[in-house]
């Protein structure tokens, strides 16, 4: 009588231990279409952008070079290729900026980021790494939209 007692009382307790690993709030088919794995994750390329070697002095060359950046920063995001963009504060070690591509290698990455003006210019330079991040990531670009009072 204690065998078979001591084993339903195993079997319970792996099933609640098991039971409590599961999120209730789990939605396959939103997981699905992120591309997301069991945990919810993907892997990205993260793109650490620094100065890079060219030096330009002509201010409207410049200015316009930036622009393209911008222009090519929009038209990523709008084609689902880029996450996240922004700059970082002035730091020791020449960084300028981060990009979050969705892409899975950094191979795939490099192509796309020589579209970019102030890249393909040599005035900003690039290191690349693969990240692992939430595949819901993505979701915050329409929120960016609506809460966006000038756009750069």
């Amino acid at each position: 009588m204690k065998k078979p007692l001591l084993l339903l009382t195993l079997i319970c307790m792996v099933l609640i231990t098991k039971a409590q690993n599961v999120n209730i709030n789990y939605n396959k088919a939103l997981a699905d279409s992120l591309g997301a794995d069991e945990y919810g994750m993907k892997p990205y390329v993260l793109v650490i952008l620094k100065t890079g070697t060219t030096k330009i002095d002509d201010k409207k060359k410049l200015d316009s070079i930036f622009r393209g950046h911008l222009n090519n920063i929009v038209r990523l995001a709008q084609k689902g290729d880029l996450i996240v963009a922004g700059p970082l504060k002035k730091n020791d070690k020449t960084y300028r900026g981060i990009f979050i591509l969705n892409f899975k290698t950094i191979d795939e990455a490099k192509p796309v980021l020589n579209t970019d003006p102030a890249v393909s210019s040599g005035v900003l330079d690039f290191e690349l790494y693969q990240w692992y991040g939430s595949a819901a990531l993505p979701m915050y670009l329409p929120f960016s939209e609506k809460i966006e009072k000038t756009k750069p």
